[in-house]
């Protein structure tokens, strides 16, 4: 059996360290090793995929074990299958807010014109209208249903 060294390559100037001497293992088969628990409920692997990869989703969860593979090939088919809104309220749900969320909201109020600040402040949740303590809740006239769209979008997209 022959002795692995370990050790750092030997600096010009320098005086080389002595290395340790380690013995060689043999690996165990492959087979010998169970693969790790699953972190993610297998529905999440398939969402993960589907949003890393659309036309790779089932190349990448073909890497899991045989059984997991099928079942979250299942949750990708009926993820597939979902309408495009609904897949993304799905990720928004499973994966939460957005870590910069407030930062971004106060990048949108500041960016906004005051018509459509006025109707992103009304559409916004409580927890994030704490962020604006000097902005007074206006019960005022309603807005176009197009600014009201618009203000929904654009807070869905600053939050997730």
């Amino acid at each position: 059996m022959e002795a692995t060294r370990v050790g750092r390559a030997a600096r010009p100037n320098k005086r080389a360290k002595p290395t340790a001497q380690v013995p060689a293992r043999e690996a165990p088969p492959p087979q010998a090793i169970p693969p790790p628990p699953l972190a993610l409920p297998l529905e999440r692997w398939a969402l993960v995929a589907w949003v890393l990869g659309r036309e790779r989703a089932a190349e990448l969860l073909s890497g899991l074990g045989v059984r997991e593979a099928e079942r979250a090939k299942e949750h990708l088919l009926r993820l597939a299958g979902l309408p495009s809104a609904q897949r993304q309220a799905k990720v928004a749900v499973e994966f939460g807010e957005r870590a910069d969320a407030a930062a971004r909201l106060k990048a949108l109020m500041e960016e906004a014109s005051e018509p459509l600040r006025r109707e992103i402040f009304r559409r916004l949740p409580p927890y994030h209208r704490s962020l604006f303590p000097g902005r007074p809740a206006e019960p005022g006239e309603q807005a176009s249903p197009v600014m009201g769209a618009l203000a929904e979008r654009l807070i869905r997209e600053a939050t997730r």
